[in-house]
């Protein structure tokens, strides 16, 4: 994939429920669970090499600390038909399925996480969503000119 085709994103977890220790550990993971129509249309937008900031949400500080690649995309989200889920989703069905996920893998750990109060001295709501007070989604597009400067900023990534 042309550099120029890859999109950029960026995707929240807590980190001691999934955080990038975690992806580290296994490499590869599929980012499921997700229950926000618009976080899930994102998603689905998403294409194989595009690329996604891991941020981690709900913690002290909340910050950007790492970098993963789309290696699959269009997959069913398994957890909508477990019942021991707490993304069980009974109104799912095999037949009509209403979540789906993506394939994620490590890229690394950044040098520098930027924290959200950081973000929010450098860029604007219009520049970088996450920045937006009471934005919630977990999934949000980041412009390619900015994934760029953040990337700059981040520093090196450590496997």
């Amino acid at each position: 994939m042309a550099e120029k085709d890859i999109s950029y994103w960026l995707m929240k977890s807590e980190p001691d429920v999934y955080g990038i220790n975690h992806l580290k550990k296994e490499k590869e993971t599929l980012w499921d669970g997700i229950r926000n129509y618009q976080a899930r249309n994102f998603m689905r937008s998403m294409k194989i090499g595009d690329q996604a900031f891991f941020y981690h949400s709900n913690c002290t500080p909340p910050c950007i600390v790492g970098m993963m690649e789309v290696t699959e995309t269009n997959l069913i989200d398994p957890t909508q038909y477990d019942t021991n889920s707490k993304y069980y989703d009974a109104k799912s069905t095999k037949d009509k399925p209403r979540w789906d996920c993506v394939k994620l893998k490590y890229l690394g750990i950044f040098n520098n996480p930027l924290t959200l109060a950081e973000l929010k001295v450098t860029y604007s709501e219009e520049e970088l969503k996450v920045v937006q007070r009471g934005n919630r989604l977990s999934i949000m597009p980041v412009d390619k000119k900015i994934a760029l400067l953040l990337i700059t900023k981040l520093g090196d990534l450590h496997k």
